[in-house]
Parts: structure tokens; sequence; C-alpha cells
């Protein structure tokens, strides 16, 4: 039997099998069906989509999520091939939105077209995080203090910018829930309240790491859910005594805090211009911090002494000029006062 034996048993034209022909067996194939309505939910506060019961963060507002949503409408055959989807939507309502599909594609060798009318419909529900943020929902509270002293204007800054990093870290990573719910400066420091005890614990460990200093955690027990214990922690970071460029006064020489650690403390020698350990009891007093210096001119260099420029009082104090610094006449050295005297700094 050749092709020519073979004839549709519909139509009548030759067929390449026993059976209907491509144009016949495409035609008698549902290759593609519409939904007449598909629902998408999303947060009106913060935006996030959900599907079916996991809320997904997105950037992407309701124009750019309704010819996606469309499309989700149409289901293919699997013996489609090129299939494509053109859509056009008009909105009808605030919670309603109207998409017109022109869909195509090849079933069989034969070129297929077909239009659908899909009605969006949009829900609102508050999802998840902001359903707890609103609720001043918190699983611990970070509280940054330091030891024996208020907490530096840069500190506060520093740690609540580390604080918001990490926040922003997990929430691109899908831990939705790892949020701050507040972040309040009082007397004594920072506290930060922390959606979850992974974001606290990541928080206390980045604020030790670039400052130095302890954290212990102090749970609480608040309550019980599906008999598991809940608890609350608390996070309490204790920075060091003297933070980082402290410019403090030994016996005989200053110091620039580099780093404190539980029994010493690294500092670099304003005389000697190398770095080097010391106790803690060996520092006499602080008299600033390096972030805090003032701009003051050297007014000439001569026989291994540099004449400074008081920016206070206009008079011109002279120092030794130290080896390892390099200062140019008539250029600015960064000076801490300790009292009449003009600590230049590195």
């Amino acid at each position: 039997m050749t092709i020519q034996d073979r004839f549709c048993p519909k139509c009548g034209k030759p067929s390449e099998t026993d059976g209907l022909c491509m144009s016949c067996r495409a035609a008698d194939t549902p290759w593609a069906e519409c939904d007449t309505r598909v629902s998408s939910t999303h947060c009106p506060s913060c935006g996030a989509i959900k599907q079916v019961n996991t809320w997904t963060d997105t950037e992407r507002d309701l124009a750019a999520l309704a010819p996606d949503l469309a499309r989700s409408a149409v289901h293919f055959h699997p013996d489609v091939k090129k299939r494509s989807i053109a859509v056009e939507v008009r909105d009808i309502s605030p919670n309603r939105s109207r998409a017109y599909l022109t869909i195509t594609g090849i079933l069989y060798g034969v070129s297929m077209e077909k239009t659908c009318t899909v009605e969006l419909v949009w829900h609102k529900e508050q999802c998840d995080r902001c359903n707890r943020i609103t609720g001043s929902y918190y699983e611990g509270i970070v509280q940054v203090r330091a030891d024996e002293r208020k907490l530096s204007t840069f500190e506060l800054q520093s740690a609540a910018a580390i604080a918001t990093q990490i926040e922003d870290s997990l929430i691109a990573g899908g831990e939705r829930l790892s949020f701050i719910n507040d972040m309040t400066e009082n007397r004594d420091g920072l506290d930060i309240m922390v959606g979850s005890q992974h974001i606290g614990l990541m928080i206390v460990q980045a604020i030790t790491a670039q400052f130095g200093g302890q954290y212990t955690t102090h749970p609480k027990l608040v309550g019980e859910k599906n008999g598991r214990q809940l608890f609350r922690i608390t996070y309490l970071v204790r920075l060091p005594h003297y933070q980082r460029h402290d410019v403090v006064k030994l016996d005989r020489v200053y110091v620039e805090v580099e780093q404190v650690d539980s029994r010493h403390v690294r500092v670099f020698d304003l005389s000697e211009g190398r770095s080097r350990s010391i106790r803690e009891d060996e520092i006499l007093r602080k008299i600033g911090n390096a972030r805090n210096a003032q701009a003051a001119l050297v007014a000439y260099i001569a026989g291994g002494m540099m004449g400074i420029l008081d920016p206070d009082t206009g008079v011109t104090k002279e120092y030794k000029k130290k080896p390892w610094q390099t200062i140019v006449v008539g250029e600015n050295v960064q000076v801490l006062r300790d009292g009449d005297t003009l600590v230049v700094m590195r």
C-alpha cells in the first residue's frame, strides 16, 4: 500500500496514516483551552504575591503582573509546538481587569489560532510579614550598649546601618520573616526589635565583628504553640570601653586604638609609628577620637622640628617631627588637642 492508497475517512483527502489526515486530526483536537477567570492575591502594603500558601516579594506592579496572570489561564495540548500568546489588558474596576488573548501554535504541522477573553480578579490580603509588623510581633531584641560610656554617634549610625543591610540581605534571600520591626535610640544605646531569632543573631555577630566587644543571649519563655515552647531572646551587645580610633595617653606617649579584645588593646604608637599591644590598665586617659580631629596648617619644617599653626588660637607651636611622618610644608595635618598640646594624627 502506498500513500496514494491512504485516504482520510473524514474529508477523503490523501492521508499519511491509516487514520485522519493531519488537518482533520488537528481540527478535531482541543489544542488550547482558556479559563474564563483567574485570580491573584497581593499584599496592599508591600506588594508581595501569594502563590498557594506562600508569599513572595516582587517589585512588579499589577500592570506588569497582569499579562503573566492572563497567560496562566491558557492550557495547551502537549503536542502543540511554537506556542505564542499575545495579551491586551484593560482595567474595568479597581479589583477587576479583562484580558484579551490571541493564541497561536502549530499542531500536527497545521497552524492554529484562536482568541479568548479572561477576567482577572485582584484580591487584597495582608501578607504574613506585614501582618506581624502591624501587630508589633517580634522574636527578639538586640540591645547595643558600650562598657561604662555612651555609644558614639558613629557607633549608633554604623550599628543601625549594619542591621538594615542584614535585613535587606536576608529578605532578598527569601527570609521574609527576618525583618526589623523597630529601631530606637535611647540614653543607654540602641534597641532593635527583630522578627526572627536568626536575624537577631546575625546582627549581633556583625556588630561585634565590626567594633569588638561581646554579646550574650537571654531567652524568655513567652508561650506555647502546637506543643512547642516559644521564646523571645534579648541579645545584649557590650562594646568595649575604648572604641576604634580613640586616641589615649600612656605614660609618655599617645597611641591610637586599632582593636580591643578581652585582654589586650591593639594600638598604633604615634611616637614610633608602629602597631603594638598594651594592657588596658596602662591607659591614663582618653583625649579624643581621630574621627573628630581638626585640620592644622604646617608652617615650617627645620632641623627635625615642625611648626604647626594652632587652629583655635592661630599661634604657631613647635613639635619634633617623627621619622615615620610624611609631612609637607603648607599642607594640613590632622590634630587632636590635649590641653595646650597638639597631637598629630597619622
